[in-house]
């Protein structure tokens, strides 16, 4: 469940969300982390980026937020809750995050290091015998960073929708089933394997649904009990949820859409089953922006756990690197870590820097199938701003998109 785009990443059709936002990361040249005025309000924050997405962006609703040094500096949301009742939209509002469940799920993995209850070159095999072809020959660590090379289940049609037939299909049945981990992993393991393990690196919602069986097997619960327990507890992340099976978001929301001829239709309700480990979370932007400064703050993980999670491999097809369970974004003058995620009409973004110091997320409803070349325009402008401070310049479509990209 990955994306800044979609539940599934870059790709084509209309795969469980949008397309084109696929590069919303992809080929601005970004300045450095820039030192921030000592207050940055809210109209010297990305406040225009956000409207930019509602106004061109085909989206319904952005919602952001930016904190330094444990310090909200900016938060603000444009466009409406939903196209009937047209209510503003409200930047503290919950969102399905997709694929930022990983860095969570990874998170609780390395903190299971740490106690000594398993070792991340240690084999599949060795926690779920029988369930992986080959499972002697990937490692935890390959299934963290992708380079396992196993199959990704979303590459499958049945779990996404790729044209007005197929969407209609989805409203009226699919996004209502109910996906176990065990048919996830069926279909990633019978799928044809991108490379052999370690010798590649394509992006793999299979690998953490396997991970989050893997949690299973160690602590005796589930990944969304022990993400609970370890980190939305303790951080008193009160707007995080891991819902399993449950297709509303609780508390305020905006709505999430896809395009049909007759008009957007309101995909907002969904069994996440379909993300698992790999993305099945809700939350807020606070709420992820302190995630982020606890976790690369080092109050979750210990030094050399961090380190180990913070060494990324190259992730050629997506022009940058990726960590365990976090992607790197080289910049010219300097990088951000995070991740990017979506679901049918929710894409997010939570990134910052590697210190802790500073952290923004970006929560935006696409409408699914409308995206453009400005909606890619909008989010280039909002990361820019927020890592920047408000003497970035916004960069243009037509700048080279290739310094930068999102994983599949």
């Amino acid at each position: 469940m990955h994306v800044v785009q979609n539940a599934r990443g870059t790709g084509g059709g209309r795969r469980l969300g949008s397309r084109r936002v696929a590069a919303a990361l992809a080929g601005a040249v970004l300045a450095a982390l820039a030192p921030l005025p000592p207050a940055l309000s809210a109209a010297a924050g990305p406040t225009p980026e956000l409207r930019a997405l509602v106004e061109h962006g085909a989206s319904t609703a952005a919602l952001g937020e930016l904190r330094e040094n444990g310090r909200r500096v900016w938060r603000d949301a444009a466009g409406v809750t939903d196209l009937e009742s047209k209510r503003p939209a409200r930047a503290d509002g919950r969102f399905r995050i997709g694929s930022v469940t990983k860095t969570f799920v990874a998170t609780v993995v390395l903190q299971l290091v740490d106690e000594g209850r398993l070792r991340l070159d240690d084999p599949v095999e060795r926690y779920l015998p029988g369930v992986v072809p080959d499972g002697g020959a990937i490692t935890l660590r390959q299934l963290l960073n992708h380079t396992s090379g196993l199959y990704d289940y979303l590459d499958d049609p049945r779990y996404f929708f790729h044209d007005d037939a197929s969407l209609r299909s989805f409203l009226a049945e699919g996004r209502w089933a109910d996906h176990s981990p065990a048919e996830l992993i069926g279909v990633g393991t019978r799928g044809t394997p991108y490379f052999p393990p370690g010798q590649g690196w394509h992006y793999s919602n299979t690998n953490y649904v396997l991970v989050g069986e893997v949690i299973r097997h160690v602590t005796g619960r589930s990944w969304q009990s022990e993400v609970e327990r370890r980190i939305v507890r303790p951080l008193r992340l009160d707007d995080t949820t891991f819902p399993g099976s449950r297709p509303d978001i609780p508390g305020p929301h905006a709505h999430g859409y896809a395009r049909l001829p007759e008009g957007p239709a309101d995909i907002t309700l969904i069994n996440p089953t379909v993300g698992d480990a790999a993305g099945n979370g809700i939350s807020t932007a606070a709420d992820l922006d302190r995630f982020h400064a606890a976790l690369f703050g080092g109050r979750l993980l210990s030094a050399a756990r961090l380190e180990e999670m913070t060494t990324a491999v190259p992730a050629p097809m997506i022009g940058a690197h990726y960590g365990l369970g976090l992607i790197r974004y080289d910049l010219p003058c300097g990088a951000v870590w995070g991740h990017t995620g979506g679901v049918p009409g929710f894409s997010t973004v939570l990134l910052g820097s590697v210190d802790g110091s500073r952290q923004f997320a970006l929560s935006f409803n696409v409408l699914a199938g409308a995206e453009s070349d400005a909606t890619d325009a909008a989010v280039f402008a909002f990361v820019e701003r927020a890592a920047c401070g408000p003497q970035a310049a916004a960069p243009t479509v037509a700048e080279d998109n290739s310094s930068l990209r999102t994983p599949r």
